[in-house]
């Protein structure tokens, strides 16, 4: 016992510029650390009333079943597949890195099939194979698709995906982890049917939330099940007495109070900002790493067409320790970005643009500190004198 610590833990200042968390905003972590109320007191609840109107706003629908679930993005998919896949189900999964896996796993954990539709990692999810499989499978239950895939940088077009799913009456599940604040996600427009996200990227609060969103078709499927939900927890029939309107909750669990008030904090500041705003900074800062980048010749993995403003893949180039890389930055500059995945370990550096590490500090922050390591490998001032001028002219 003498030998355990005693002093408080004092974590490092860090940028944080990797696949997430962003950086936490001053506000967000003031919020977390006003005074515990009790999960069920009416303050709190007039509070999730809110927390609920400002997620339908974020997800850009109307859709009554939108809360945020108590767990990482990991949970809001859980419960999105526990909750609408049974046994002997058959599910339409794309598969275009590693998250577009993990959708296989639930679907296989939950007793059904999954059917695989394949693309190479770093290009979008291809929608005349998807259709394919969606005919050569009639009667699929569900279309499960990552929007933004995190372990790439590319974007998936939802809107003609979730369009292939409803004309083949499937339902529409989108893993929206990473597209949530940082571009469209348009969940009414697009007709999704489950979507899932997470606090930390995009939002810009801390890990441990999932906001998700559920059509009124995804829910007369809930309502319609043979089988119980697998999991208690995530039983959206339960969780939705606890989340419902006004004063009538039911105790489900202790929701993480303090994590919900940085959450909440974090969708007042996007709502001041604005949505169109928000995605207009996110594409301008990705703009301006971009031509830094260029400058000091460094590539992107994927095409423009398709690559995500928030997330960026970069190609490490030949005869360099990305991993060294990598340890140097977060030594000698405090700053975290992220390394490759799976097929791409050790061919990419991903770089983070997300919420409130989507600012020109960030972007002149990191382009300076990847040429300090670096070193003779890129041209002396080329890629931040680039970015100043794509940022401020």
């Amino acid at each position: 016992m003498s030998n355990l610590p005693v002093a408080p833990f004092q974590p490092p200042l860090r940028i944080l510029m990797g696949p997430g968390p962003s950086d936490v905003h001053p506000r967000v972590l003031a919020a977390q650390a006003r005074p515990t109320i009790g999960h069920l007191d009416p303050a709190f609840v007039g509070m999730m009333d809110e927390l609920k109107g400002l997620l339908q706003a974020a997800f850009r629908t109307a859709n009554e079943m939108t809360f945020a679930v108590s767990g990482p993005g990991s949970a809001g998919m859980e419960a999105c597949f526990v909750n609408l896949i049974e046994p002997g189900d058959t599910v339409v999964v794309c598969v275009n890195g590693v998250f577009g896996g993990r959708m296989k796993e639930n679907v296989e954990r939950c007793g059904a099939k999954a059917v695989l539709v394949e693309d190479a990692w770093g290009t979008p999810v291809d929608a005349a194979k998807v259709e394919a499989a969606l005919k050569a499978n009639p009667g699929a239950k569900a279309l499960a698709f990552v929007h933004a895939e995190t372990s790439t940088g590319v974007e998936s077009d939802a809107a003609s995906l979730c369009a292939l799913a409803h004309a083949h009456g499937a339902l529409a599940i989108v893993d929206a982890v990473t597209s949530l604040g940082g571009i469209p996600v348009l969940v009414d427009q697009w007709g999704a049917d489950a979507v899932y996200s997470g606090s930390q990227k995009c939002l810009s609060a801390p890990p441990g939330l999932s906001p998700v969103t559920f059509s009124p078709r995804a829910v007369e499927t809930l309502k319609a099940r043979k089988t119980k939900v697998q999991s208690w927890f995530l039983d959206l029939s339960l969780l939705t007495a606890y989340w419902g309107g006004g004063a009538k909750r039911t105790y489900h669990h202790t929701a993480p109070v303090n994590a919900l008030y940085g959450l909440h904090e974090s969708l007042v500041m996007l709502h001041e900002e604005g949505l169109e705003a928000s995605w207009a900074r996110h594409r301008a800062m990705h703009q301006a790493l971009k031509a830094g980048l260029g400058a000091m010749g460094l590539g992107l993995l994927v095409a423009e067409k398709s690559r995500l403003p928030q997330l960026n893949a970069i190609t490490v180039p030949d005869c360099v320790d990305e991993a060294a890389i990598r340890s140097q930055l977060l030594a000698r500059f405090g700053l975290e970005i992220g390394a490759g995945l799976g097929a791409l370990a050790g061919k990419v550096w991903r770089i983070g643009l997300m919420g409130q590490s989507a600012t020109p500090r960030h972007v002149m922050a990191c382009l300076t500190a990847l040429e300090s390591v670096l070193g003779d490998k890129v041209k002396a001032g080329a890629g931040p004198a680039a970015a100043s001028k794509a940022l401020f002219g």
